[in-house]
């Protein structure tokens, strides 16, 4: 399994990513989610997979073969005029695989279901967020709707609902977005360290942070130590209330 969250705010982006795939008494998989494409003033790219992994590696792959070889002529997720048209060549991609390895898979009683999201900004376009299917098909974060999650969701879904909005402040969505980690990490153990987490502010075309965050990193154990804290404190002056 896997959890991952994208948000879409007035000041920028927030992508944060687990690196766990199974889980069991003796069998834990580590396998990174989150892929980044920069090109330094011109344009920034995060993909994030959930589901099936040969599918979703395949589907990397994929976009990245055609990157390393553009003698092709192929459009690529780093040439796409927008992205939009980024978001539909991922999807054309994810129909490629679906459709070569997709029967296969069915017919050996595996599930094809993948997900990616997919987000960034281009020069002279705006910061989009789009959830892209397994059939290819996609749809776009909305200020209604202004964070999409993948994998195993139900866990870190409260805390972004409680406080994100439009124009929530860049750094205070970091906070929710890892809080809504911990609070999955602590409740399936499908969902494990270490994470990765992307950080893109609008038009600025580079990333203001792209890093790795490994199981006994300090200021995220601090981070769990006070939100379960928080929630102890806030549980005991619930018990005072007349309800």
């Amino acid at each position: 399994m896997t959890y991952c969250v994208a948000i879409k705010l007035d000041a920028g982006m927030v992508f944060l990513s687990d690196t766990r795939t199974n889980a069991g008494l003796d069998n834990i998989s580590k396998f990174k989610k989150m892929f980044t494409w920069e090109v330094s003033g011109e344009r920034c790219v995060t993909l994030m997979t959930a589901g099936n992994l040969a599918i979703t590696q395949a589907v990397i792959s994929l976009l990245q073969e055609n990157i390393d070889h553009p003698e092709n002529g192929l459009e690529t997720i780093l040439s796409a005029p927008s992205m939009f048209r980024i978001a539909e060549l991922v999807g054309d991609a994810m129909r490629v695989v679906q459709t070569r390895y997709g029967p296969g898979l069915v017919q050996s009683g595996e599930s094809t279901m993948s997900s990616i999201l997919v987000g960034g900004q281009r020069a002279g376009g705006i910061h989009r967020l789009f959830h892209v299917y397994t059939a290819g098909n996609f749809i776009e974060a909305t200020e209604e709707t202004p964070y999409f999650q993948i994998g195993e969701h139900k866990y870190g879904k409260p805390i972004l609902d409680r406080v994100l909005t439009p124009e929530t402040p860049l750094d205070v969505s970091i906070t929710a977005a890892l809080l809504s980690m911990d609070s999955t990490l602590r409740s399936n153990l499908s969902v494990g360290m270490p994470l990765d987490l992307a950080v893109l502010e609008t038009d600025k075309f580079t990333f203001a942070q792209n890093r790795r965050i490994e199981e006994f990193d300090p200021d995220f154990q601090k981070l769990s130590t006070g939100w379960s804290a928080a929630l102890r404190r806030a549980f005991d002056e619930m018990l005072h209330l007349n309800v």
